[in-house]
């Protein structure tokens, strides 16, 4: 394939990623800090939040399996994931965290269960998405080609 199909599919895969609310403009922000000097930005600070979430949801799923629930620190770690995924852009992340939230407030067991389970199909997702989009970037690099800038146009 070459470099000019690779990058329009990479814009249209990269589009369909915002108009199904995966991603949010906080996510082009973060690719416009980038540059000559640290072009791999983005995937760096990605690889942190996937580090951070994994450790989240795991101490998330712990925090939910004590015989009492300790609701602040189950709230503390929803809102750490709430942040850290609000700053790269991944909107379905952090709407669901806000929902949690919710839930801790009220301390409603069943529906923190349920959000938990929310959480990780979101985070899940955005994983696999944004592990696509990077592939994508890293082939169009690899045949001598240019990643091309998306526009907060959307």
């Amino acid at each position: 394939m070459e470099v000019g199909q690779m990058q329009r599919r990479l814009m249209e895969y990269t589009k369909s990623l915002f108009m199904e609310g995966v991603l949010d403009n906080q996510f082009i922000q973060l690719q416009q800090l980038a540059d000559e000097s640290n072009p791999d930005f983005v995937v760096e600070v990605v690889s942190l939040f996937f580090e951070d979430s994994e450790r989240l949801l795991n101490d998330l799923t712990r925090a939910l399996d004590q015989p009492n629930i300790d609701f602040k620190m189950v709230d503390a770690h929803v809102h750490q994931l709430k942040g850290s995924s609000s700053s790269i852009g991944a909107q379905r992340v952090k709407n669901a965290c806000i929902a949690f939230r919710n839930f801790c407030e009220e301390q409603n067991i069943e529906a923190c269960f349920r959000c938990l389970q929310q959480v990780k199909q979101e985070y899940y997702l955005v994983k696999n998405k944004l592990e696509t989009l990077f592939k994508m970037e890293q082939q169009i690099v690899a045949a001598g080609g240019s990643i091309p800038m998306m526009e907060l146009s959307f």
